[in-house]
């Protein structure tokens, strides 16, 4: 009795997606389905199909969530980091500022691309925002 659809309904087809690997894929920024096609075009820019195995990219919707999660790693690596820095070693204010300075940037340089890659994973693998159909 509950294992039949109303009528109209149909059941959902569509495959189940490993959620690890896409993200491992997406990390990498590599295309969610097969791992080999470059996901972005440049910096930030993710393609519209993957060149290697046709899959649209378009749908994504990542918006601002890697710039929340880069800025909430880089803020939990480099407060207690800073602060134990100064304690232990109490540098001269000028070389604390440039040195946390140039390693926020540099691992907000190095997190925003990956975590981007790695929610366009996400979304693939739990077929949100049209990567279902």
């Amino acid at each position: 009795m509950f294992d039949e659809f109303p009528e109209g309904a149909e059941a959902d087809v569509s495959p189940v997606r490993e959620l690890k690997p896409a993200l491992f894929r997406g990390w990498k920024r590599r295309c969610p389905q097969c791992g080999k096609g470059p996901l972005m075009k440049s910096y930030l820019k993710v393609r519209d199909t993957c060149p290697v195995c046709g899959e649209d990219l378009h749908h994504h919707r990542a918006d601002d969530g890697p710039a929340y999660l880069t800025i909430l790693i880089v803020g939990h690596i480099m407060a207690p980091s800073i602060i134990w820095a100064f304690t232990v070693f109490r540098p001269e204010p000028m070389v604390l500022a440039t040195t946390f300075t140039v390693g926020c940037v540099a691992l907000s340089l190095f997190l925003l691309p990956r975590l981007k890659g790695a929610i366009v994973g996400f979304q693939w693998a739990k077929q949100m925002h049209g990567f279902g159909g």
